[in-house]
């Protein structure tokens, strides 16, 4: 063998192997995190392609019953990531002058796995927008940073969203010990989010309060940005978020 030709790569006993990592992730594992942005693919697919992966690790462990668009995320053959756009709060669409709501969507779920390296996001977001911005005929994404689960926006203040400012606090329901919830997926539930009627029914619920979420827009025509009710405000700083 001539000292060019690369080595043959022997395989070991199957014990050997389970102890080592193969040469395929090894390879993985020393990749430049460059590499692996630009290996990642970000496809359109139907809903029911990452409601599973939605439903499993996303903070708040629900796939959207009205996805307008889909993307998932695959590194190296495997599902990575998933962003879902809906149409959002019933008057999402007043943020814009004379807008209607097929106008305005809102990016109700964005999750990356956290292996991917930090700045993953920054990409994924720039192709789902300019893939919508090519597909659909909306103006403008709205999104939420909830507060309440440690959120600021830091994935919206990096690729440049508009902050809109914080909402007034909210009135959610607790059932029990546990997470407090939204009164639609309450009364989709139970068939009512009135307190009174579900402590009749044998339902523990109690209504609480909970910091409003921060508010950022994006705007995908830029011919319409004029049309933005409310003015930029200053970026929210981690500090200032809400209770863990």
């Amino acid at each position: 063998m001539s000292a060019k030709e690369p080595r043959p790569v022997l395989r070991g006993s199957s014990n050997e192997q389970d102890t080592r990592a193969t040469t395929l992730e090894t390879a993985v594992q020393t990749r430049p995190p460059r590499s692996i942005l630009k290996s990642l693919r970000v496809e359109r697919v139907a809903p029911s392609a990452i409601a599973d992966v939605i439903e499993r690790e996303h903070y708040l462990h629900s796939m959207p019953k009205a996805a307008q668009a889909c993307f998932g995320v695959y590194a190296g053959g495997g599902l990575a990531g998933a962003v879902v756009f809906t149409s959002g709060a019933r008057q999402g669409h007043r943020v814009l002058e004379a807008a209607r709501p097929q106008d305005v969507a809102t990016l109700a779920r964005l999750w990356l796995a956290d292996d991917l390296p930090q700045n993953a996001e920054s990409r994924v977001l720039g192709i789902v927008l300019r893939a919508v911005h090519r597909e659909t005929s909306w103006k403008l994404v709205l999104s939420y940073a909830d507060p309440g689960a440690g959120h600021v926006g830091t994935i919206y203040q990096a690729t440049g969203w508009v902050y809109l400012g914080q909402a007034p606090p909210e009135g959610y329901i607790a059932i029990g010990d546990s997470r407090e919830r939204h009164p639609r997926s309450v009364y989709t539930q139970y068939g009512s989010n009135a307190i009174g009627h579900l402590r009749a029914t044998g339902v523990p619920a109690r209504r609480v309060f909970v910091s409003g979420k921060h508010r950022y827009v994006y705007v995908l025509d830029a011919a319409w940005r004029w049309r933005l009710r409310a003015a930029a405000q200053p970026y929210p700083r981690l500090m200032e978020r809400g209770p863990p």
